[in-house]
């Protein structure tokens, strides 16, 4: 494992939204449709269509929301080298 190749480190800027957006997709697409069909037949197939259209939809919002959400939080966060508000 250690001789395979490494990405660079300005390429989490999109690694990290394509890994995370995969995830959450791919799961909350499968338990939504388990939910509505449980396990019939087919349910993989199912899953995987419903599971590739969640993704197209869900890494470029990730990629346009996450700026603006740490933008935004970032004005409730003291970073270490701010001083104190009083």
């Amino acid at each position: 494992m250690n001789n395979l190749p490494k990405f660079h480190p300005k390429h989490l800027n999109w690694l990290m939204p394509l890994i995370l957006s995969a995830i959450m997709s791919g799961s909350i697409s499968c338990f939504n449709i388990f939910l509505k069909a449980g396990a019939v037949d087919g349910f993989l197939a199912i899953w995987l269509h419903a599971w590739a259209l969640s993704w197209m939809m869900a890494f470029p919002l990730i990629l346009i929301m996450l700026p603006l959400v740490r933008k935004f939080l970032m004005k409730f966060v003291q970073m270490p080298n701010e001083p104190t508000a009083k």
